[in-house]
């Protein structure tokens, strides 16, 4: 495997990929996961790998290589499967995260591998819909600072089960599917002010979430309008402020950088990624080019981008 982008190259025989040899050993954790599956491999081959994704900044360059690194297999296999998009989602968090025991989720892998928008729940059954909404530009910022996942993650996720457990103990019907935002100030006496904006935080964006789903399945069957644009950009920045105030997902440069892009011309947007830097987005159906302008200025590297169809083989 000639790794270019990296300056460096892998090589490794089908037959030898575990135990593995390193953290993250991502090209051989996705042939024993494939191999589970029942792919066998009588000849090996050599292939070169590009990419144009930032690196370690919440754009899942990671979910990307493997996803796409999973579909290669399955072509290049003796008895090709023909994974689905979906099945090529699970092997690729098969691959990335349960291997390894990482803490992350899999929507990266989901939609890395389908492709459009998606709508993912995890409970009580994994459930994916493809939702094509008709959806401007977007540009992404990378901070050029590097992400602090594992901080983020202890924060945001064992702190929040943390929280879960302790407003559960006290009463028992805390659903946090389902209990209204209304009646948090329940739970002041038990939960201290960082815990109780945690919790607020994270019910405020389940409910962004559903506003957020039904506008966008609108949007994929009634021509979007102005309307439509900035009523998603103000959901996405009502997330992004629950992401700097509560969940402490920001920095400094990442909020300069937003600030530039609504100045510019950005209708909304927020940080992506486990955050504590890597990269932001902004919403700008109009005015990319001076909304990615405005975010170089403040130190960022701007790229603008559309939503587009997932895993493919091209050529």
């Amino acid at each position: 495997m000639h790794l270019p982008d990296l300056g460096t190259q892998e090589e490794f025989s089908l037959d030898t990929t575990f135990p593995y040899v390193k953290p993250r050993d991502y090209f051989r954790s996705t042939i024993n996961v494939v191999k589970r599956k029942g792919l066998t491999f009588s000849k090996g081959f050599e292939a070169t790998v590009h990419g144009n994704i930032p690196i370690n900044s919440g754009t899942s360059s990671s979910s990307a290589l493997i996803v796409s690194w999973a579909n290669f297999l399955d072509k290049l296999s003796d008895n090709p499967l023909n994974f689905s998009k979906k099945e090529l989602g699970e092997i690729a968090n098969a691959a990335e995260v349960l291997e390894f025991g990482e803490p992350g989720g899999m929507m990266d892998n989901y939609s890395t591998a389908i492709g459009n928008v998606i709508y993912l729940e995890s409970t009580p059954v994994i459930k994916v819909e493809v939702l094509t909404p008709k959806l401007g530009t977007f540009v992404l910022g990378d901070s050029l600072e590097p992400k602090d996942t594992l901080g983020i993650i202890a924060r945001c996720r064992y702190g929040m089960e943390d929280v879960i457990k302790i407003v559960t103990d006290y009463d028992p019907s805390f659903s946090i599917f389902t209990t209204p935002i209304e009646k948090l100030v329940d739970y002041k006496s038990v939960l201290s002010n960082d815990q109780l904006g945690l919790l607020n935080a994270n019910i405020e964006d389940r409910d962004i979430l559903v506003e957020g789903k039904a506008l966008l399945i609108d949007s994929a069957e009634n021509h979007a309008s102005q309307h439509f644009d900035k009523h998603f950009g103000s959901l996405l920045y009502k997330h992004y402020q629950n992401l700097r105030d509560h969940k402490r997902t920001s920095t400094p440069k990442i909020e300069r950088m937003m600030n530039a892009a609504l100045n510019a011309g950005a209708l909304g947007g927020k940080i992506n990624g486990s955050g504590g830097g890597g990269c932001m987005f902004a919403y700008a159906p109009t005015h990319a080019e001076e909304v990615a302008e405005a975010i170089e200025r403040e130190g960022g590297k701007s790229y603008i981008i559309t939503v587009d169809e997932g895993t493919r083989i091209e050529g």
